[in-house]
């Protein structure tokens, strides 16, 4: 994908980190079943699947390091939350996954404009 090529709004940039994210996960086999899920009050960026896997994905995206590296911002209680949306998406679609992973994909602008995706597989539990 192309660099951004302005700078973009608050929700412009995560909306763009997702749509990177969301590429990057199909590159791999991974198909997206939902963007933007909403399950228990819960949105969840991106849910993907490769076979019986169903993968939640939570895509932090930032322009700088200022405030510290993207999959910080997914802490303990961000992750609870998607543990609980998780649940209950999962409670919709029944027989859909026989396994589930909790991912992040870290999104940064680099000083050039160019993206970074760092895509932390299992980086986070729901016990």
């Amino acid at each position: 994908m192309e660099p951004f090529p302005e700078r973009p709004s608050r929700r412009g940039l995560g909306a763009e980190g997702e749509a990177r994210a969301a590429h990057h996960l199909a590159a791999r086999g991974y198909r997206i079943v939902g963007r933007n899920v909403r399950a228990a009050g819960v949105e969840i960026d991106l849910v993907a699947r490769r076979g019986s896997l169903v993968v939640f994905v939570e895509v932090k995206t930032r322009r700088s390091r200022a405030q510290g590296a993207p999959e910080l911002a997914v802490d303990a209680r961000k992750q609870a939350r998607l543990a609980r949306g998780a649940a209950a998406w999962l409670r919709l679609h029944p027989g859909l996954a026989r396994r589930a992973r909790f991912d992040v994909i870290a999104c940064e602008i680099d000083a050039g404009g160019g993206w970074r995706l760092r895509h932390l597989e299992g980086a986070f539990d729901a016990g």
